[in-house]
């Protein structure tokens, strides 16, 4: 059953040729409320692991122009933070190897003086002036300060099965790996962001927690998921219920399988896989992805031999951000990612019986979290040309 919680595959998987060039990370977003206000606010953690051999007492910025001059690739923990919605953001904070604390076998854990992270907690504090900002683009990110201190529950989990075999895991074959051991996860606790003070309930946090690695991203680069789910026909709130799409163009060494998403709906415990690498589900996928001048909007229909899924998802521009990320070969491909918190939309789920689609139920999904974006650079007009692998 994909929804059992593996907290091997969310072990440290820089091994091998991945500690020279390699990237993993373990990213969390949740939704917290205002101590005093009671504003709600989704915010978003994570880990993020770059090159660890190539490191030493220094972090290793792989766009400071001096590095790129010299060739060398990133190294460094860098823990990222940040929110969506209104003054959406985030903020950097890179440590040097020999300052970095990793036990890589589960249970795993990251520390770095006092940003610390683990299936069950993690805690931490980043801090960027204006000026610094300003000053170092090589940080990748805007300005703030944001703390958190954080319990997780981690409820639901996808064990996602492409290239996570043994054997397929030891030759590091696919560009990309993922699993998302908390598809739902409950967190609690604080988070203080520019001196004010929010709170995280379980109830309301909405949780996920996943982790990607491998040597480069994929372009598209999609990404949707949510537990705040309630059904259209009965008005009930799904409590045991998660979904997860993701992928876009994932590569096996240099041969690229164009437009393929991975997709799982665990729907009140009953667990429904569209997977393109369990190839007896006879398992097919269309997506597209469209921008408007307000919206990023999504459309994915999936399908195997016994089950169906439809989404329309969409999310405000002006409550999302560019998430920035350097490859582990020192490039930044990926110029105009999308990501958001606060997307909504519907979900239609349907069972196969003698050939025809019967609907199981159609859902209403809120905060979303969502990405896009695709590889490509800012010609001289201003526009975003996009790059095809």
């Amino acid at each position: 059953m994909f929804s059992k919680l593996d907290p091997v595959k969310n072990e440290w998987m820089l091994t091998g040729p991945f500690k020279k060039r390699g990237y993993d990370w373990w990213w969390h977003s949740f939704t917290a409320r205002h101590a005093e206000t009671g504003e709600e606010k989704p915010f978003f953690i994570e880990y993020f692991t770059v090159n660890p051999a190539l490191g030493g007492k220094e972090p290793v910025l792989g766009q400071l122009p001096e590095n790129q001059k010299a060739g060398k690739k990133p190294s460094y923990l860098m823990v990222k933070a940040g929110c969506w919605g209104e003054n959406a953001h985030q903020v950097h904070r890179f440590f040097g190897w020999d300052d970095v604390k990793i036990h890589g076998t589960a249970p795993f854990s990251v520390e770095a003086d006092d940003c610390y992270c683990s299936d069950k907690e993690m805690r931490g504090r980043v801090s960027v002036t204006p000026e610094e900002a300003e000053a170092h683009p090589e940080l990748l990110c805007e300005a703030g300060t944001i703390e958190w201190d954080l319990k997780l529950d981690k409820q639901i989990a996808w064990n996602v099965g492409y290239g996570t075999s043994l054997i397929l895991r030891a030759i590091k074959a696919f560009q990309m790996y993922w699993h998302a051991e908390g598809m739902k996860t409950k967190l609690s606790g604080t988070v203080k962001l520019d001196g004010e003070t929010y709170i995280v309930e379980p109830e309301t946090s909405f949780g996920y927690s996943d982790k990607n690695w491998g040597r480069g991203f994929t372009s598209p680069w999609i990404w949707l998921s949510s537990c705040d789910l309630v059904s259209n026909i009965t008005g009930r709130k799904l409590e045991n219920s998660a979904f997860d799409v993701g992928g876009g163009r994932p590569k096996i060494y240099f041969v690229a399988l164009d437009k393929i998403l991975l997709g799982g709906f665990c729907y009140e415990g009953e667990c429904y896989e569209f997977n393109f690498s369990k190839l007896w589900t006879l398992c097919k996928t269309k997506f597209d992805c469209e921008e408007t001048d307000e919206e990023i909007i999504w459309h994915v229909a999936q399908e195997t031999r016994t089950a169906a899924i439809e989404y329309d998802i969409r999310c405000f521009k002006k409550d999302m951000l560019f998430i920035k990320y350097e490859d582990p070969d020192g490039k930044k491909r990926h110029n105009r990612l999308w990501n958001g918190g606060n997307g909504t939309g519907r979900i239609k789920l349907y069972k196969k019986q003698g050939g025809k689609k019967v609907l199981v139920d159609d859902v209403t999904a809120r905060h979303i979290g969502c990405e896009y974006g695709e590889y490509g650079h800012y010609n001289e007009a201003g526009n975003y040309i996009i790059e095809r692998p």
